[in-house]
């Protein structure tokens, strides 16, 4: 027999309490116990007959309490039921009265608990404080927002032991006239967090069903090719089980037309034809999870930049078009039934921004998507319809898609976006912008891709997408953590949407290495073979100005959630610890290399303490102790780049990039202050103003800012500053540009100074891809003066940005 404790004497151990007000929604939490401690918590029933709340006030005169029926007010949004309990603190009072609702809980097992209510009222001086509490333990109040604002108080503690006789309720607290609606109290078990490798933090608000997937389209390529995949003991598995044992219930595959040339080689990428999204199909079916089948319409990779129709369809006219789709889709889908396999959901077509199937008017591309989806009604109506999108970050992108599959009545059931933490916003935007689809349109809504990167390191001798030191937010560790954590936020972020978040899938987790970087020909062969790298040369016939130049191996091994040699990451068990939150040992997980940047002959100081990130999430700083001896050799040098190597506490270890340079005589180069007076920008004739000082860290090559241009007409612009009072002598310029779609461009870097014009053309060579302009020995006069810029111009449509100039003096005169 377990001991009882009494509510005074009992120890509320470990106790997290916090409030967070979400939207109305009801939420279920998976894997919790469902035992409901509370009596009456919707108030359906007269709580002033059955005497299942207890009520208590200092003087009844100051309120009015009603069990309130939600039918008395035809404009209110009601929470749930039929009934509420209604407050009001009379005007004629004076200073803040309240009043308490509560329960006493006969007996409570030791573990971990969740307090909620919903609630409703007044805004402002109207408002209604409400502040929850269990025992002794409270939290701050939580004011109500206004008529239908309904939102979701919680409080959070633990019991050490068990426990009787608890009281839990809510003190509400108002000014005169303050009112509001109390409803669904709950008090829940909620899991107690595993002990594991890894943090997680518990997601709150995860349904039952939803969905934990992932796209393991290549897994037959690299089967083929001899990787092998093990369990967590080590041993030799289906890497399928693996997966459902970690957590995943549903698998997605890409599917492509006809990824071969005529002779049979394959295009690779997994060469993702109909027999290999069977073949995966049964697979998850046998291991108990359903099958996400993703049509790319396209024999090869469909994506914003390209949505190319299959060689077959090209001569196709548009109504001939649609019929090969509806046949195609519904016979593939037929051939999969047949086998057996669980087909939970269609996507028709892959991150379709840009068009579907070679169509780029949005009215055929709606139509070929009613192809799609009437293909899959045909075949079982019970199959959810997908479309898919990317680029959340985009302001007003994904309303507009959604508004324009509406005017086009395209049939569908769930709203899909891509979303890749380096390149697509925030995760409340992404949030934001699936809740408007969702609230707006009755859809559901998911992430169809997610990854991140655990290690910086590349497996197969193939370069990789991330981490790259410009045009990305890599604001997790790079970590087996950081990759878990990443994860869990999205998972977090989709089910914040409420019932209408439905699921994740993460991209690709098994892609891993052939062999290492050092048996690369061995992989080119394997990659050329079997199709199990990114794409393969054969490829160049369908697809000549991507894969026909950039083929070769897989760029996420290092995305995976197994390691190069096939053993599960302690980030593959997120999928499960999400329902239940999970603890490790405290330790450092991240300690990220410095850059230092000193001038020629000046004092040089490393730091003494460096910052770290703990695998719990928390930050700290630790001591460290640098290589003075090198740091001495690299300020005797002078100018140029060095390692300089420390150690702190642990035995960990960081690097410092220590770049000394000449003094950089360009005022505001990156344009990273307010103040930018110095740079002055004039534009063309007939143009209209077109570049700015753009926050955006992912367009800039340092810093937040950089020098965005772009016009739908014409881009037409000189950027430059004039520099004084230098010595005379010899000078370097550079700059860095990027950008694309810059059709007849005119683009180059200039000086002038001492009656000469210096200058050296450039180009944009796509987004990120940093053109690096120089120009070499400027003379500077006995005036001491300068003006260096940057002219561009090109036809409309063009985009880009300018970042770091550098001026520096690299001899006397």
């Amino acid at each position: 027999m377990r001991r009882i404790v009494k509510p005074f004497a009992m120890l509320l151990a470990i106790v997290m309490v916090f409030s967070t007000l979400v939207l109305n929604g009801h939420i279920s939490l998976a894997a919790e116990s469902q035992t409901q401690y509370i009596t009456n918590g919707g108030f359906e029933s007269n709580f002033w007959n059955d005497s299942s709340w207890d009520i208590e006030t200092l003087n009844w005169d100051n309120i009015d309490i009603q069990h309130y029926l939600y039918s008395s007010d035809t404009w209110m949004t009601k929470d749930e039921g039929d009934h509420a309990l209604k407050y009001w603190i009379k005007e004629t009072t004076t200073g803040a009265p309240s009043f308490t609702v509560k329960q006493t809980i006969p007996t409570l097992p030791a573990g971990s608990y969740e307090l909620s209510v919903k609630s409703m009222g007044g805004a402002s001086a109207e408002a209604g404080n409400i502040k929850l509490f269990a025992g002794t333990e409270t939290i701050n109040a939580v004011a109500t927002t206004g008529y239908n604002a309904w939102g979701t108080i919680t409080l959070k503690f633990d019991l050490k032991q068990d426990t009787s006789n608890l009281q839990v309720g809510a003190t509400v607290t108002g000014a005169p006239k303050a009112w509001g609606y109390l409803d669904s109290f709950t008090l829940k078990s909620v899991p107690k967090a595993v002990d594991a490798d890894i943090f997680v933090k518990r997601v709150d608000g995860l349904d039952k069903d939803f969905i934990k997937g992932v796209d393991v389209s290549s897994i037959i390529s690299l089967e083929n090719s001899g990787v092998k995949f093990y369990n967590e003991v080590g041993k030799k598995q289906d890497i399928f089980k693996t997966l459902h044992e970690a957590g995943v219930n549903y698998i997605r595959v890409r599917v492509w037309n006809n990824p071969y040339d005529a002779k049979g080689n394959g295009y690779g990428g997994g060469n993702n034809d109909l027999a290999k999204a069977i073949a995966i199909g049964k697979r998850a079916t046998a291991n108990g999870m359903k099958l996400l089948v993703d049509f790319h319409y396209s024999d090869f990779w469909a994506d914003p930049a390209k949505q190319q129709a299959p060689k077959a369809w090209a001569n196709l006219s548009f109504e001939d078009k649609k019929k090969a789709l509806y046949n195609y889709t519904k016979e593939s889908l037929k051939a999969m039934r047949a086998a057996g396999i669980n087909i939970g959901m269609v996507q028709v077509d892959n991150e379709t921004n840009g068009g579907v199937a070679g169509e780029k008017d949005w009215t055929k591309i709606s139509a070929l998507f009613n192809e799609g989806s009437k293909a899959v009604r045909a075949v079982d109506p019970n199959i959810l319809v997908a479309v898919h999108f990317t680029n959340p970050e985009t302001a007003g992108r994904y309303a507009s898609y959604a508004k324009t599959l509406a005017d086009n009545n395209v049939d569908y059931d769930v709203f899909a976006s891509s979303y890749y933490p380096f390149w697509h916003g925030t995760l409340s935007n992404l949030t934001s912008v699936l809740k408007n689809v969702a609230n707006t349109y009755g859809k559901k809504v998911m992430v169809a891709e997610t990854s991140y990167t655990y290690t910086a390191a590349d497996g197969d001798g193939h370069g990789n997408t991330a981490p790259k030191d410009a045009g990305q937010t890599l604001n997790y560790p790079i970590t087996v953590q950081g990759q878990a954590n990443s994860v869990r936020d999205v998972i977090q972020a989709v089910a914040n949407v409420g019932e209408a978040g439905i699921g994740v899938f993460y991209w690709e987790p098994a892609w891993i290495p052939m062999g290492p970087p050092e048996k690369l020909k061995q992989n080119q062969m394997k990659w050329e073979k079997y199709g199990s790298g990114w794409a393969s040369s054969y490829a160049g016939e369908y697809d000549p100005e991507d894969a026909g130049k950039w083929y070769g191996g897989s760029a996420v091994d290092n995305q995976a959630m197994f390691d190069f040699t096939g053993h599960p990451l302690a980030s593959l068990n997120v999928f499960k610890y999400v329902d239940t939150g999970a603890v490790a040992p405290l330790k450092i997980d991240e300690i990220k290399d410095i850059s230092i940047s000193a001038i020629s002959g000046e004092n040089i100081n490393l730091p003494d303490t460096v910052a770290v990130t703990y695998n719990d999430g928390s930050k700290g700083t630790v001591a460290v102790t640098w290589d003075n001896a090198a740091l001495q050799q690299a300020t005797s040098m002078g100018v140029g780049t060095y390692v300089i190597n420390g150690m702190v506490e642990g035995g960990m270890t960081i690097k410092a990039k220590l770049e000394i340079k000449p003094q950089n005589f360009v005022v505001n180069p990156s344009f990273e202050n307010n103040d930018r007076t110095m740079w002055k920008i004039s534009y063309g004739t007939d143009t209209t103003p077109h570049a700015d000082f753009q926050l955006k860290a992912s367009d800039a090559k340092s810093g937040d800012y950089s020098l965005h241009f772009y016009s739908g007409t014409a881009v037409n612009f000189t950027v430059e500053q004039t520099i004084t009072g230098l010595k005379p002598g010899y000078y370097n310029l550079s700059t860095f540009l990027q950008g694309g779609d810059a059709h007849n461009s005119e683009m180059y870097l200039f000086a002038k100074a001492g009656g000469q014009e210096y200058k050296v053309d450039t180009a944009v060579n796509g987004w990120v891809n940093w053109s690096n302009p120089q120009i070499a020995n400027i003379l500077v006069k006995e005036d001491g003066t300068i003006t260096i810029g940057a002219r561009i111009k090109a036809d409309g449509g063009a985009w880009g940005s300018l970042d770091d100039f550098y001026l520096y003096q690299v001899s006397n005169q």
